[in-house]
């Protein structure tokens, strides 16, 4: 089910009557119903690759708690992280190996690569990605005793499942999410309102901007050669916004959706294309990974704590990883080591920079979003042959005989996104909103409805975190 779409408008407030009028006790108990209904209506048959990676979890996490043997608890992790990370791979990874390392490089005959591909193609299960994460955070933090494990398995399961965040994140930590999951909540009127407004505002960046956007810059990435170096420019630039329209436009619904029903998700995205350097963007770009990343790869490989050399490797190989977790395409692996290497650099050779000279400050800002936006051009691309000549025809000053149309509507939605982001930079945006007056407020929320009722994209394009 898709948060911009009819059913979704109808199953979220039939959830919420049912889940108000319910006695506290069976309140948990309707939301797992309503998560894994949430999912199925999608593609039921999947149902059964969260089920199993929730029942293995369980399980570890049960014998962990109970086991004081490090050799049989560590053979115990390796069960849950073999298990989510082999059916992420067989699900996400395994067409493109046999596709781009096993069939060329001779590892697989051409009539077995021939059979695969005719008798055995997969969908990619959506959120796949988000929930194998989130209970992969969940037993290491067990393993690790920074939490004790569910003990009702049915409550697990809610965990893993819980529907707004489902699909694609925020990734939530257990001991974060369990109590608010399972605390009695009273229906007020400012998560009604708080709720909201995230959803409304989530929907206008999503509908009105990304969606109008996108239609522009999928036509100038699918036919680069016909385009000049000022129109690549351009679609770059746009793709950046688009990308961020839709993945924070997702998130907000999706922190809205939970505070209706009482429950605060964590933050994922805090103004990132006003950032200084790449470190400061992972810290307010998809914020529930980045953090996911460091607490459960960059720390276990030795953090900080190490010699130069290899934390220069440390950091290479989460960018590397966070690259691959997005997709099945060595496009992505550029991606993530451009950022990697940009991260390496600034490491060593800005610890003099000074932070109060907004010279210097602008030169940090103009290089972090060079990087940010060369890098998108690969994450968009469909191969890595079509990155490269975008690339080099952008900075050449290639000739084209097509013009490209970006509407003017979105235009100018992009620009109120780009002045809003910076006034709530380091801001909630529900103080910001609570701070205005009635008719500020109200005029804010008539025209974001206005606005998606009657500029939102002819396409309903599918939230572009679902493929991963």
């Amino acid at each position: 089910m898709i948060f911009n779409s009819l059913p979704f408008f109808i199953f979220l407030p039939v959830c919420l009557l049912i889940f108000y009028a319910l006695p506290h006790r069976f309140r948990w108990a309707f939301m797992l119903v309503a998560s894994y209904i949430f999912y199925g209506y999608w593609k039921v048959e999947y149902l059964i690759l969260i089920a199993f990676s929730t029942v293995v979890d369980y399980l570890v996490g049960q014998y962990l708690y109970m086991s004081d043997n490090r050799k049989k608890r560590l053979f115990a992790l390796s069960i849950s992280l073999t298990t989510n990370l082999g059916l992420l791979f067989f699900f996400k990874y395994f067409n493109w190996f046999l596709d781009d390392i096993a069939s060329p490089l001779g590892f697989i005959s051409q009539e077995a690569y021939g059979y695969w591909n005719q008798n055995f193609q997969f969908l990619l299960p959506v959120g796949i990605s988000f929930y194998t994460f989130q209970t992969m955070g969940y037993t290491i933090d067990v393993f690790q005793k920074k939490v004790e494990p569910e003990k009702n398995i049915f409550k697990f399961a809610l965990f893993v499942s819980y529907f707004p965040q489902l699909v694609a994140g925020p990734i939530e930590r257990f001991k974060h999410l369990k109590t608010q999951l399972f605390t009695k909540h009273s229906f007020t009127y400012e998560d009604l309102q708080h709720g909201g407004r995230l959803i409304l505002y989530g929907l206008f960046i999503k509908m009105c901007i990304a969606d109008n956007i996108a239609n522009s810059v999928d036509l100038v990435f699918n036919d680069i050669a016909s385009y000049n170096s000022a129109v690549l420019l351009q679609t770059t630039i746009l793709f950046g916004l688009q990308i961020f329209s839709d993945f924070h436009g997702y998130s907000l619904i999706a922190i809205g959706t939970a505070r209706l029903f009482g429950v605060h998700l964590m933050t994922n995205f805090n103004s990132p294309y006003t950032s200084l350097s790449i470190r400061e963007f992972w810290s307010r770009w998809h914020i529930s990974l980045s953090t996911w990343f460091r607490d459960y790869l960059f720390k276990p490989l030795g953090g900080s704590r190490v010699h130069q050399l290899r934390l220069t490797a440390n950091i290479l190989i989460v960018f590397i990883v966070s690259g691959i977790w997005h997709g099945a395409n060595f496009t992505f692996v550029a991606w993530g080591l451009i950022h990697g290497l940009a991260y390496v650099i600034e490491k060593y050779t800005w610890k003099r920079l000074k932070t109060n000279n907004q010279i210097i400050n602008i030169f940090r800002w103009l290089w972090t979003m060079s990087i940010v936006f060369v890098a998108w051009i690969f994450f968009r691309a469909n191969s890595m042959d079509d990155a490269i000549h975008f690339v080099a025809k952008m900075i050449s000053g290639g000739t084209g005989n097509l013009e490209a149309s970006f509407p003017p509507i979105a235009l100018s939605f992009v620009g109120l996104l780009i002045i809003s982001d910076i006034v709530l930079k380091d801001q909630d945006i529900q103080s910001w909103f609570n701070k205005q007056s009635f008719i500020i407020r109200w005029s804010a929320y008539s025209f974001m409805l206005l606005a998606i009722l009657g500029f939102a994209g002819t396409v309903n394009h599918p939230f572009i975190y679902f493929q991963f």
